[in-house]
């Protein structure tokens, strides 16, 4: 890592608005630090920071780039444009991708490629056991799809690779995969290529989902007074205001990334890469949060409900806290209503208004039977997920392979597991789990976690919804 660092700094790489210092690009504002509980390594504020200030230039030399690499490798280059427009432009920063890698120590990015992971969880990674023990279809189809896109990828740019002369265990769908989860979780936008850039350093950041409460009011006004003096620091033209959320290309040549609220020191520097439910964070970054406050849950309805709206799908969805989404209240609303009354209260129902006690009760009660209905039809409770977590992070965190295997109650869960994977259990030899069952291990806790969140909100909503009944109800015999 501070091998790492030199390089970076010697290609100008800088959490400083100064030149960076020879010996490491960071010291000023960061810091590299292990946070266990919040996402693993990441990057600590080395002092206090305020909001919107600048704490990382990474200059466009510094950035790993499809046109980057067959700027210097002309024969990747000529390659690549015999293959055209046949290839994507994230087929074609994989492919730069695995080029580097296999030139081993003799790539220009190196020390950077060395530090990235040696596998992902992203939904493309799960095998069968592990896409199925999300238990919901959508999700299952979804974890399905993604591999199903990246082989037909893999398959189209093998003809290319094979032509560059790579080696066999970069020619596999496995070395592809690794890639294009490379590719999917690590990359930041830039204007000139859809695929996006690495961005070495800058990808150390971890997530942080974004919402309108980083800052306090407090803050907001502390910040104005540094306003003009952070323009300058940034030495960009571009006003505070029309940046990204927490950075972005900028016309000095870099890639600026900015403190989203008020960070103490010591505390992990977090950035934000975009909007995601916690299904869409598995699928393009291999993790979720326990507090999402852009998660949607989905729950089956009924075919008539998409055509009697101008809600598109998407819109119709139940909040974290169990609240169902403003348009699937409205358009339950206007199922409810008689056929021959929609269009006369249609504009009523879209400002939001209750109809009448009667009609809300019944959309109320609709919402109970369904979530209901959707939770028995998976193939365990919340109740049992929540317990068989448990077991799956004690047996990940043991050095011991028995810890929750011998439980009675989930014998038919593990039995499943180890037989995905073809493996005997025997403790007499295996005294912890071989890598592999491991990271297994890790998907599989990742999918029972995401399937508690699902199940979770769907029993606050019943829970909101009989609250409202009630009241509701005690409401109509006042009348």
């Amino acid at each position: 890592m501070e091998a790492l660092l030199r390089w970076a700094a010697e290609l100008g790489v800088s959490d400083s608005p100064t030149a960076p210092s020879p010996s490491s690009c960071l010291g000023r504002s960061l810091l590299i630090a292990d946070f266990p509980d919040a996402g693993g390594r990441g990057l600590a504020a080395a002092r206090d920071l305020r909001r919107g200030e600048l704490v990382l230039r990474v200059p466009r030399a510094a950035l790993f780039t499809s046109d980057r690499v067959m700027d210097d490798d002309p024969g990747i280059a000529s390659a690549v444009a015999n293959y055209r427009p046949r290839l994507s432009s994230i087929q074609t920063l994989i492919i730069c991708l695995l080029a580097e890698v296999g030139k081993g120590k003799s790539s220009n990015w190196y020390l950077y490629l060395s530090q990235m992971p040696t596998y992902y969880t992203l939904l493309a990674t799960f095998n069968d056991f592990e896409s199925e023990a999300l238990q919901v279809d959508e999700a299952i189809w979804v974890a399905q799809k993604a591999l199903c896109g990246i082989r037909s990828d893999w398959e189209e740019a093998t003809p290319l690779m094979k032509e560059l002369g790579f080696k066999p265990k970069l020619l596999t769908l496995k070395s592809w995969i690794w890639a294009f989860a490379t590719v999917s979780s690590r990359t930041l936008h830039i204007a000139w290529d859809d695929a996006g850039c690495l961005c070495p350093i800058g990808d150390l950041f971890n997530y942080a989902a974004p919402d309108d409460e980083n800052s306090s009011v407090d803050e907001d006004r502390d910040d104005m007074m540094h306003q003009e003096t952070n323009k300058m620091l940034a030495q960009t033209d571009l006003d505070s205001s029309d940046r990204l959320t927490d950075g972005g290309y900028e016309s000095a040549n870099e890639y600026c990334l900015y403190a989203r609220k008020r960070y103490r020191k010591g505390e992990q520097v977090l950035l934000a890469y975009g909007v995601y439910t916690n299904l869409e964070l598995l699928e393009h970054y291999g993790f979720l949060l326990s507090e999402n406050p852009n998660e949607k849950v989905y729950i089956p309805l009924d075919l008539d409900l998409y055509t009697i709206s101008t809600w598109p799908r998407d819109s119709l969805y139940i909040l974290p806290t169990g609240h169902p989404s403003f348009a699937l209240l409205c358009s339950l609303r206007l199922r409810t209503t008689p056929t021959n009354r929609r269009k006369a209260l249609s504009h009523h129902i879209y400002s939001g208004s209750l109809l009448s006690v009667e009609n809300e009760l019944e959309v109320l009660k609709w919402l109970v039977k369904k979530c209901e209905e959707t939770l028995q039809q998976l193939p365990s409770t919340i109740e049992f997920d929540e317990s068989l977590l448990v077991h799956l992070c004690n047996l990940q965190n043991s050095t011991s392979c028995i810890i929750g295997i011998d439980e009675p109650i989930f014998e038919r869960e593990f039995a499943a597991f180890f037989r995905s994977h073809g493996f005997e259990l025997d403790c007499s030899i295996h005294s912890k789990l071989p890598v592999h069952i491991q990271r297994s291990l890790e998907r599989w806790i990742l999918a029972v976690q995401w399937r508690c969140s699902y199940k979770r909100t769907l029993t606050k909503c019943i829970a909101h919804c009989i609250s409202l009944v009630h009241e509701l109800s005690l409401q109509q015999n006042q009348q």
